[in-house]
């Protein structure tokens, strides 16, 4: 489907509560397949290919967390949906907050999830001396993260927008039942930004799962599917 004059790669199957699937950067849809067919028989489960990912067509500019906030909401308006859950991950779960902080939800349920921002090193701010030492020399760089090296210029402009955007100012304003889930072992986004998050987020509660990293959720895909339902089942979702 076309959503802001973007082909979207887009699944909804199943009747009832809407629950909306956000998988996290450099991912498809394809990470959220087993929550889309645990809950389709009970909910109405969306699932898509964000923008600039899978085969979803690329933002034409640039986008900040904001506009990915604002493309689920006109998603959600094609569907005629309100008061969403959202299962997120990772960078989608960034999305998820933006949109929670202006858009009623019924719950949110965020792993591994982006936001609050890393704790600076000595060593950071010399990789960030010496990458500005280089460009002033017009020297070819090769730094960034992976995912930063294999991305088109645009989403290279999405990734640094995005990963720069602080959103734990705006934690505490969160009015949704929140559920996190982590990988005790999370390197990407470390347990204590997890334990931050339960801090900050009004009624939210914090799962961790031993020995396990950034995608916890998908490695233990039958036990985060048992903390869903279970979840939902306490919080009559």
């Amino acid at each position: 489907m076309v959503i802001q004059d973007l082909h979207v790669n887009v699944e909804c199957v199943g009747e009832g509560q809407a629950v909306i699937l956000l998988h996290g950067w450099g991912q498809n849809m394809y990470m959220m397949k087993f929550i889309q067919h645990h809950l389709s028989n009970n909910y109405q489960v969306l699932n898509l290919d964000l923008p600039g990912f899978g085969k979803s067509e690329e933002p034409h500019q640039i986008w900040s967390i904001w506009d990915y906030a604002n493309f689920l909401t006109h998603l959600l308006e094609a569907y005629h949906i309100k008061d969403p859950i959202i299962i997120a991950h990772s960078f989608g779960a960034r999305i998820a907050i933006a949109y929670a902080l202006h858009h009623s939800c019924k719950a949110l349920v965020l792993t591994g999830a982006a936001g609050i921002l890393p704790k600076r090193t000595l060593r950071y701010y010399q990789k960030v001396w010496t990458y500005k030492l280089l460009k002033r020399l017009h020297i070819p760089l090769h730094m960034g993260s992976q995912d930063y090296q294999s991305a088109s210029s645009i989403m290279k402009g999405v990734l640094v927008s995005c990963v720069n955007e602080d959103l734990q100012p705006y934690l505490s304003k969160l009015s949704c039942k929140t559920l996190l889930v982590w990988g005790e072992k999370d390197q990407q986004t470390p347990l204590w930004m997890g334990q931050k998050m339960k801090e900050e987020i009004p009624n939210a509660s914090l799962v961790v799962f031993r020995n396990e990293g950034h995608f916890a959720y998908f490695h233990q895909s039958l036990r985060f599917q048992g903390v869903i339902d279970h979840f939902f089942k306490e919080e009559s979702l």
